[in-house]
């Protein structure tokens, strides 16, 4: 947020930060499973980094001739919103993984879900936290977020200064939508009647081509069941 802030003064413009604070309680099981798919499916079971989203993003890295790492988790983002630039060199990203090493060992997971709900930017014009955004795109709070309305937050993340959750743009829609679809697949969106007679019997494999769409989405940079109490 300070480095949004010292952007804005240099850039002239006159944006302030949008942002409440609110408990990981009191945001939508919706939100924070879409979140957990659109950014980190592997969130509860790996120690801050997923070596397989990484390799792939080495590799997409690679064939383009430049570097951009993409693959990050939710901790790696967290250790960048609070503590580092949005830059993209080799120094910031190792100064990341130092910090998301550190994070992972004296912080709980739904310690670091919270606060990286609450932090994450969600606007081009000072939106920051889950509250501000659901606020100021549904006029509603956090809690009250149903799965359409939370998938479409969760399809920007990417790049929420360049996404609106509420365009209809072919990218918004197209990602909300494979958000949508897991949730339902896994049994945390009750389909209405018309999807369940559309749907077919390959759930696994269809499950899986669509979340590696989304993780290997173009401007990447950067599960529900209700939250695990055990972690």
């Amino acid at each position: 947020m300070e480095y949004r802030e010292r952007e804005w003064k240099r850039d002239g413009k006159k944006y302030r930060v949008q942002q409440q604070w609110v408990p990981l309680s009191q945001i939508s099981p919706y939100l924070i499973k879409s979140v957990l798919i659109a950014e980190d499916d592997k969130f509860w079971s790996h120690e801050g980094f997923d070596y397989e989203a990484i390799r792939k993003a080495v590799e997409k890295d690679v064939k383009a001739k430049k570097f951009k790492l993409g693959g990050s988790t939710i901790s790696q983002q967290l250790a960048k919103n609070l503590y580092l630039s949005p830059a993209r060199n080799p120094v910031r990203k190792i100064r990341e993984a130092i910090i998301t090493w550190r994070m992972e060992r004296v912080l709980k997971k739904r310690r670091i879900l919270e606060l990286y709900l609450n932090v994450a930017e969600w606007g081009d014009q000072g939106i920051f936290g889950i509250e501000a955004a659901a606020r100021h795109y549904y006029g509603q709070s956090a809690a009250e977020l149903g799965p359409e309305e939370a998938a479409r937050l969760a399809a920007v993340l990417p790049n929420p200064r360049k996404y609106n959750p509420l365009a209809e743009s072919g990218y918004v829609v197209h990602r909300s939508n494979l958000i949508y679809s897991i949730m339902v697949r896994r049994g945390i969106v009750v389909p209405e009647f018309e999807e369940v007679i559309g749907e077919d019997n390959e759930h696994p494999a269809m499950e899986q081509r669509e979340y590696d769409t989304l993780r290997e989405s173009p401007v990447h940079v950067p599960s529900g069941e209700v939250i695990p109490q055990s972690q």
